[in-house]
């Protein structure tokens, strides 16, 4: 007797972007700590699949250096949709 997952929007996201970056199912459902079928098949049903090989993302330096503390660029991703959005780095309860 199988149980039926709920699944949310930030499994079905995670699924769809690890598959993106190229990950195995065996992977992702490691990351999910599900079953290997359970995300398989639930990968299947989203569309899930894996970019071509000879895909490369755009505008990826694979080789560059890791962006600097507040950077403008990782900055804006991570506070993008939250309160902190348009906000300055470092916050000023991050100085000492």
């Amino acid at each position: 007797m199988s149980r039926n997952l709920a699944w949310t929007d930030a499994q079905d996201t995670q699924i769809r972007r690890r598959r993106g970056e190229g990950a195995n199912w065996e992977a992702i459902a490691a990351d999910l700590a599900l079953t290997l079928w359970a995300v398989t098949e639930r990968g299947r049903r989203i569309g899930a699949s894996r970019p071509p090989a000879e895909f490369v993302p755009a505008g990826e330096d694979p080789q560059r250096e890791p962006l600097p503390a507040g950077h403008p660029t990782s900055w804006d991703a991570i506070t993008a949709g939250t309160v902190l959005e348009g906000e300055a780095y470092p916050l000023p309860f991050f100085r000492r």
